[in-house]
């Protein structure tokens, strides 16, 4: 086992489609979830404790829990039980994601726990077993580990990693007063959908082409996300702050996967500040956060 501490860097995730069936017998939604992992980044750092500890320090590090519901917490345990081990390590988590913004900031916390557990405990698990757990974990939790962009099915664990073409894609991130609960934004879009034909979820050819050869504006045309209306129904104002971005240049606005943080893609970065600065002037939100994509998945720093 090491005995320095060893830190993680792991990226925000954007869902450029969120392709949402109707529920599961298992309580779940079959999903086509297209991937872009964005740079914006927590960081995991695990060192060697006597017991299983957490800490948290950054924007919105008050709303994250330090008990064992954390799921990084719940990655570290489910690493030591795979091994046989006792999970006493210290997981400090330095926030920079948007708390309950719906850019799986909790699911990249876990991953960024087990790959710095692993290292650190010198437990050199195979990277099958750690997607593994990290699908146990949560849907958003294996693509965490993965980064890059990547289309997930199922309820969003399976991934399919995707080629990307170009420089990269800009965006700017719009940070909303507070959260959204995942499960109220699904219990929103089952009730909006009740009594309707659901469509099966499938990735949309046009965009996984946008993706491949870079281009931002046949992107921006494609942008899809099931979970939007839900979104709204639960957070009107959104709207408001989707429609600033929209004003102010960008070439697309959508919530970012079950919200409440808002996306906008732009064409480039002086296009970002543009438009980053016009969503602050008008206070529909607390931060708006250029960044580029795709990002790398958690890596040891």
């Amino acid at each position: 086992m090491n005995q320095a501490p060893v830190t993680v860097r792991v990226p925000a995730k954007v869902n450029v489609q969120l392709a949402v069936g109707g529920v599961r017998p298992d309580g779940f939604h079959p999903l086509a979830n297209v991937f872009l992992a964005v740079g914006l980044h927590d960081e995991v750092t695990a060192t060697p404790a006597d017991s299983l500890r957490i800490t948290c320090t950054g924007p919105g590090a008050d709303r994250v829990p330090l008990d064992a519901t954390n799921l990084a917490a719940r990655a570290a345990s489910a690493l030591a039980r795979l091994h046989g081990l006792s999970p006493d390590v210290h997981l400090h988590i330095a926030k920079d994601i948007p708390v309950a913004g719906g850019m799986a900031g909790g699911s990249a916390d876990a991953a960024g726990a087990l790959l710095a557990c692993d290292v650190l405990w010198a437990t050199a698990t195979p990277r099958e077993q750690l997607l593994d757990i990290c699908a146990e974990l949560g849907s958003d939790v294996p693509f965490s580990l993965v980064g890059g962009a990547a289309l997930g099915v199922g309820r969003g664990e399976q991934l399919t990693p995707l080629p990307v073409g170009g420089p990269g894609f800009h965006w700017v991130f719009a940070v909303a007063d507070g959260g959204l609960s995942t499960p109220a934004v699904y219990g929103e879009f089952d009730r909006l959908t009740a009594g309707l034909a659901v469509p099966e979820p499938e990735a949309s050819d046009a965009l996984l082409g946008a993706l491949r050869t870079g281009d931002a504006t046949a992107l921006a045309a494609a942008l899809t996300n099931d979970l939007q209306a839900a979104a709204l129904s639960l957070r009107p104002s959104l709207a408001d702050t989707l429609a600033v971005g929209t004003k102010a240049g960008a070439l697309a606005a959508l919530v970012s996967g079950s919200g409440p943080t808002t996306a906008y893609l732009v064409q480039d970065a002086e296009a970002a500040q543009r438009v980053a600065d016009a969503l602050l002037a008008s206070g529909t939100c607390v931060a708006a956060r250029p960044a580029v994509s795709p990002a790398a998945g958690a890596t040891v720093v």
